[in-house]
């Protein structure tokens, strides 16, 4: 028999927070993985728990060393605790690289549900819950997160990041200025902690209040961008592929791209482009035809 990998979220706050499956898997389990050894203690030691396992230190640079060790010790049966500082492992913090090695071997993996700063701070921004994504820590250089950011200025999710408090004024600077001043966001500060805060507002007025220093554990909620209402009058449709076609593009991919962008079939946006070239023939003097013939689209 193998072992099982217990992937463990921790509080990210409070150690009342801690489920009973945590509680009972810090006292019973004969391994525990954890990012910090030392954090790891501690809340065992607020929980009132002293750990019978033995525990190995599991964070960035020891990931890839430690993978092979705690397989070997699955493979002998003894179950394996993941557990980082705060949250869920893999969510941004160790763990996807021994969760997808264990998968790979086809040894048990199970989690152990809890506190997630993502989920938290996405309630209390008070923005769309519906669909939203989950974007990390953005990138530490200007230049990197500026672009990062512009690549994510159409998304209409709500988006959820992590920052430290130290980046977070040049941050919600750079998202200023590529979602706009105006898009609605929440900064969430030491969720579940004695000194929570959240701050809702646009991102300018998020920026300038961030100019004057912020503490603490952070994380952004913002907005997605505003849906875009899309063509539908067929003279419309007819003239976004013709501009698709003169910059190069095959009718037929240009009649796809239309159909997807605007939320219409393609069959609807073919007989547009059938009734432009109609009425461009029946121009005076033949008019400006469409090159090519209109095919049925595929």
């Amino acid at each position: 028999m193998t072992g099982t990998l217990l992937v463990a979220a921790a509080p990210i706050g409070r150690a009342e927070d801690a489920s009973g499956r945590l509680r009972a898997a810090l006292a019973e389990v004969p391994v525990i993985a954890a990012e910090d050894t030392r954090r790891l203690r501690r809340l065992a030691a607020d929980l009132g728990i002293a750990p019978v396992a033995r525990v190995v230190s599991y964070y960035e640079h020891k990931e890839q060393a430690r993978t092979d060790e705690l397989l070997g010790e699955l493979r002998a049966g003894r179950d394996v605790l993941l557990i980082t500082d705060a949250g869920m492992p893999g969510v941004s913090d160790p763990g996807y690289r021994l969760v997808r090695a264990a998968i790979a071997e086809g040894l048990a993996v199970t989690v152990l549900p809890g506190p997630s700063a993502v989920t938290a701070a996405l309630v209390l921004s008070g923005l769309p819950t519906d669909r939203f994504c989950f974007e990390g820590f953005p990138p530490r250089k200007a230049g990197e997160r500026a672009r990062r950011l512009a690549a994510l200025a159409g998304e209409q999710r709500t988006m959820v990041f992590f920052e430290s408090p130290r980046r977070l004024p040049g941050t919600l600077a750079d998202m200023a200025d590529a979602f706009g001043a105006d898009r609605p966001a929440a900064v969430c500060r030491e969720l579940t902690k004695t000194y929570e805060e959240v701050r809702r507002g646009t991102l300018g007025e998020l920026a300038a209040w961030a100019d004057d220093g912020v503490l603490g554990e952070i994380t952004v909620v913002v907005g997605g961008a505003p849906e875009k209402p899309g063509l539908s009058e067929p003279a419309d449709l007819a003239a976004a592929v013709a501009a698709r076609e003169e910059a190069g593009t095959s009718r037929k991919q240009a009649i796809a791209d239309v159909a997807k962008e605007n939320g219409v079939p393609k069959r609807v946006v073919y007989d547009a482009v059938v009734q432009a070239k109609k009425v461009t023939d029946l121009l005076p003097g033949g008019g400006t035809r469409p090159s090519g013939e209109c095919k049925e689209p595929g």
